[in-house]
């Protein structure tokens, strides 16, 4: 199955969670037949990039071993580069995993630990070359919202991520796209701190991705502006507003769950982006 060839700027993630315990689709999609079938319906509401994740990183999550995720996630790569013709990313920090993923079809690698977690991470990214999205987060999945703190969150978050991606281009890395890691380690308002300075972010010269797709920094606006519960599912105009936001603000790459809603806002932004060009 091939997907239609679009003029356009932004890049769409999909996201396609093959774990029971993620936190707004776990369980949906770990089997073959259901990830198959969920991959060529982001496909055909157009996706460009479907991202296949093996592990919840979801707040006070633990982790799991690599052979535990390569069982989930190598045969979903092979059966999505078999039947769908589209990019696929691995959404991993463990260095066997993203070989494997690699050596099966993928081209891009999402470490939400920057490329810092496995210290052989780097080494297979200079081998294979695949894009790479380098992510931010302060401390673990298990740790990370236990009062996280900045003097300036983006000063720090940002200038983590340029050092580190301008480490990866020192050593002969091409592909690089840098993610502020919303939730990862962040208070809501540190979030949107992050949102409103991502042009900083963006004039460093690398795409910047922009991955608020169902998360707590818009449910707990709801909540904060009178909504009793906004449940992960119940979030999507949220996470349009978010990431419309971000893209004016300079982020050229976006990661959702929802990618029919996604990509029409998409078009309309790049409408209004690239009118009298």
């Amino acid at each position: 199955m091939k997907k239609m060839q679009q003029n356009k700027n932004i890049t769409v993630m999909g996201i396609l969670n093959v774990t029971p315990d993620s936190f707004s689709d776990g369980g949906r999609f770990n089997s073959l037949d259901k990830a198959l079938f969920h991959a060529e319906q982001m496909m055909l509401d157009g996706a460009d990039i479907i991202d296949i994740g093996g592990e919840t990183t979801k707040s006070g999550s633990s982790r799991i071993s690599a052979e535990e995720e390569l069982e989930r996630v190598i045969p979903i790569v092979e059966a999505v580069k078999k039947r769908i013709d589209i990019q696929i990313s691995v959404d991993t920090y463990k260095s066997i995993v993203a070989k494997e993923a690699i050596e099966n079809g993928a081209t891009v690698i999402n470490d939400i630990s920057g490329f810092t977690m496995d210290e052989k991470m780097s080494s297979i990214a200079l081998k294979y070359q695949p894009t790479c999205i380098l992510m931010h987060m302060k401390g673990t999945p298990l740790t990370m919202q236990k009062n996280p703190t900045y003097d300036n969150v983006c000063d720090e978050v940002f200038d983590c991520l340029l050092e580190r991606a301008n480490y990866f281009s020192s050593i002969g890395i091409k592909k690089i796209v840098l993610d502020p890691g919303f939730g990862f380690g962040k208070s809501t308002d540190d979030n949107y701190r992050l949102l409103a300075g991502i042009s900083k972010l963006a004039a460093g010269g690398y795409p910047v991705l922009a991955a608020a797709s169902r998360k707590s920094m818009i449910g707990n606006v709801l909540v904060a502006a009178g909504k009793k519960d906004v449940p992960p599912e119940e979030r999507v105009s949220g996470t349009i507003a978010v990431h419309t936001i971000a893209i004016l603000n300079g982020a050229s790459w976006i990661r959702v769950h929802d990618v029919k809603e996604a990509v029409q806002a998409v078009r309309i932004v790049e409408k209004y982006l690239n009118i009298g060009k």
